[in-house]
């Protein structure tokens, strides 16, 4: 009764302000006269028309015992899944999965958005309706991955930047017109190699950017920079590169005038490096993250977002649990893809007869990440093949 009484007095957006078809508004834009000394001139503030959407979204997606489905996998990463069952990657066999996911009997009441590829925001079900509108149908607020993925970072020892800026004003400008409510933009750190101070920088600077612009076009970004579980390192290192990463990101976040209080952000838990010969208690990662976000994050922010990384899907849901024993200034839920979709595939396989039961081991990983967030998850009766790692050195989407 506690959970359905914080989510009847949470702020949410009503389906209306955000379902397919809405107009574009025009921003507004104020006018601030300076007269210095030496000659008159004029100074263009950004007006922040969407400013009051934007705060809404944020909090209808960080309500009380809900988290996101990432379900934005490239066309290519999503071909491997449907591989691991023996299907072709096809626009078919993706439309199929797809619909299986959103067409889920009651996921909103455990899920509060959906990253979307692009081919997913503009795709029917195979029954012919708008994904968006199943979406929206199931109170689900659409999201959209508006990066344009990884590629080698000149003069770095190694690493990598996102690419994705050019054009990205006009492109979120149409994803809004098209449904999309929020955005997604994925960068990684690694610790193995270095991380050098250009890759922290590049990493900051890009997601800042990335957040104004989205921001601008009444799009919520999600801030995603991943250090990634590579690596051999302990828990201590993990949380050292994690304070730096974080600071950085809030600086240039801070220099480009990006709204708090409208973003949400999807960091990495403070984990040891996967290969490392130390592993951590539920207990101990969450006391490590959450001292990293008590020192990093401004409590402006309405939601803490966590990806899973590859931790297998009860490990993930444990950690999460754990990290929600107190309250926080902030909701600290979850916004994950295997880690929600790996049982459920794999019980899928690909056949029209399996659907239900797929459906059914979905909305089970995501009622007991509803659990994790309200920090009520007791782990009890999970399979063996929920507790898999699903670690892959140098994971790409």
């Amino acid at each position: 009764m506690a959970s359905a009484s914080l989510l009847k007095s949470s702020p949410v957006l009503d389906k209306f302000e955000w379902v397919k078809g809405q107009s574009l508004r025009q921003p507004s834009v104020s006018v601030v006269r300076c007269h210095p000394t030496a000659a008159p001139s004029t100074l263009t503030v950004r007006a922040g028309s969407y400013n009051d959407e934007l705060i809404k979204t944020a909090k209808t997606v960080a309500s009380p015992g809900r988290g996101i489905l990432a379900m934005d996998e490239s066309n290519a990463t999503c071909g491997k899944r449907l591989a691991s069952i023996g299907l072709e990657n096809t626009e078919a066999n993706r439309q199929a999965y797809r619909t299986l996911l959103v067409t889920a009997p009651d996921l909103g009441k455990y899920i509060s958005g959906a990253i979307l590829f692009e081919e997913t925001l503009y795709q029917s079900t195979v029954d012919g309706e708008k994904i968006v509108d199943v979406l929206v149908k199931q109170g689900i607020v659409p999201g959209i991955k508006v990066d344009k993925g990884l590629v080698p970072l000149p003069g770095s020892n190694n690493e990598s930047w996102c690419q994705g800026l050019d054009g990205l004003a006009s492109r979120a400008a149409a994803y809004y017109q098209q449904g999309a409510r929020f955005a997604k933009w994925r960068t990684v750190v690694s610790i193995p190699n270095g991380p050098s101070a250009l890759a922290v920088k590049e990493a900051a600077w890009g997601l800042a950017r990335y957040a104004a612009v989205s921001q601008d076009n009444g799009l919520v970004p999600i801030v995603e920079p991943e250090i990634l579980l590579d690596g051999e390192h302990g828990i201590d290192r993990t949380f050292e590169v994690a304070q730096k990463v974080w600071a950085e990101v809030f600086f240039y976040l801070a220099e480009n005038n990006v709204l708090f209080e409208g973003i949400l952000l999807k960091p990495s838990m403070v984990t040891p490096g996967a290969e490392s010969k130390d592993k951590a208690s539920p207990e101990t990662v969450a006391k490590y993250t959450l001292s990293l976000l008590q020192r990093r994050i401004p409590p402006a922010v309405p939601g803490i977002m966590f990806l899973s990384g590859g931790q297998s899907e009860v490990e993930a849901t444990l950690n999460l649990n754990s990290m929600n024993q107190a309250p926080n200034p902030w909701h600290v839920s979850f916004s994950y893809a295997r880690a929600l979709q790996n049982t459920c595939l794999k019980t899928w396989g690909g056949r029209p007869e399996n659907v239900k039961a797929a459906q059914d081991a979905l909305i089970q990983r995501a009622k007991s990440n509803s659990l994790a967030q309200l920090g009520k998850y007791t782990g009890e009766g999970e399979s063996d093949e929920a507790k898999e790692g699903m670690f892959v050195k140098g994971y790409t989407y």
